[in-house]
């Protein structure tokens, strides 16, 4: 399995903003790549509180610090992009990084960008449909639907684009169909419950007769050395966090009663100590029998200090546990 973090950039009021914010998310993707993590997402969003509406400017800068470890967008808001210039951006960040670049893609949860780039919300569905279908045609072809030449090219052939969803089953059945990995967010509620999202993906692409595309699940987390210090530390910024988009969308208040239930084996989140984080995903990976988890410690501005230690605990004993837990599964397994 490979393992990630993945980043929305949140920046902490006082504290230097999104100059300062950016500075430490380079630190942050360097140490997850000298503690052998496989994966960084860095997320799109065009809001005071989160410092990158440019994903691909600062994976280049990530791209030039950074030696293995593969670069991603989490996610590219490509209802509100444009195909042939997110292509192009991409395509120089796998040039600049050697080949590690991808592109996770969604219609996203926010929907600032629509308004600032003149977009209806009323063509929220139409507008992804479309862009998919252009992004692919480009990637596929190496030019425009009108025929114009794309350039340049990347090192990756086909350059990897995952599709990202949170609960809408045609999502899935569309990522299948279309011989596209699917990147599953899986914030809130009981996990399992999201198993029929992964076996949607995986039928439609049978019936489309295609191979078995890869899964990604996508989840919050903090790590520590108690699985209390984890939950005390991270929970004013999360809850925070939460409830300000919660005000918005019309959720009820977090209160630190969902913060611990989340945190449990059946919960959402993967809050604890490495031994508690590598359980659950063992335990996750007995329900989706996933590809890649990918973890996002930086909800409501987390200090950085606390960030970074997650990071080191993630890559240094999380990851290898995991991997040698699943390889203990499927030896298991042949063995029968």
């Amino acid at each position: 399995m490979e393992i990630g973090a993945f980043t929305f950039a949140d920046t902490r009021a006082g504290e230097g903003g999104a100059e300062q914010r950016l500075r430490e998310l380079m630190e942050e993707v360097e140490l997850a790549d000298e503690v052998g993590l496989d994966i960084y997402g860095v997320g799109e969003h065009h809001r005071p509180e989160f410092a990158v509406s440019a994903p691909a400017v600062v994976l280049a800068a990530a791209a030039a610090r950074t030696k293995r470890i593969r670069l991603t967008s989490a996610v590219t808001v490509l209802s509100s992009a444009v195909p042939i210039r997110l292509y192009q951006q991409f395509a120089t960040l796998d040039l600049l990084s050697g080949g590690r670049a991808e592109m996770m893609v969604g219609r996203g949860s926010f929907i600032e960008s629509f308004p600032l780039f003149g977009f209806d919300l009323r063509d929220y569905d139409r507008l992804f449909e479309e862009k998919l279908e252009e992004l692919l045609f480009i990637r596929a072809s190496g030019h425009s639907q009108a025929g114009y030449e794309v350039y340049p090219r990347p090192v990756q052939d086909p350059l990897p684009v995952w599709v990202a969803v949170g609960g809408t089953p045609e999502s899935a059945v569309r990522a299948g169909m279309l011989d596209l990995p699917m990147a599953l967010a899986i914030i809130g509620g009981l996990p399992e419950r999201f198993r029929p999202f992964a076996d949607l993906h995986r039928r439609a692409a049978a019936e489309a007769g295609h191979e078995q595309p890869r899964l990604s699940i996508n989840s919050h987390g903090y790590i520590a050395e108690s699985k209390q210090r984890a939950l005390d530390e991270s929970f004013p910024y999360v809850s925070a966090a939460m409830n300000k988009i919660g005000l918005e969308r019309g959720w009820p208040p977090m209160s630190r009663a969902d913060y611990d239930a989340a945190a449990s084996l059946r919960g959402a989140n993967f809050v604890g100590t490495p031994e508690d984080v590598v359980q659950k995903i063992l335990f996750q990976h007995e329900i989706f029998g996933h590809d890649r988890f990918m973890i996002q410690f930086t909800i409501g501005g987390i200090p950085h200090e606390g960030i970074l230690r997650s990071i080191e605990l993630l890559g240094r004993e999380v990851a290898p546990a995991v991997r040698e837990g699943i390889a203990l599964r499927q030896a298991g397994t042949s063995a029968r």
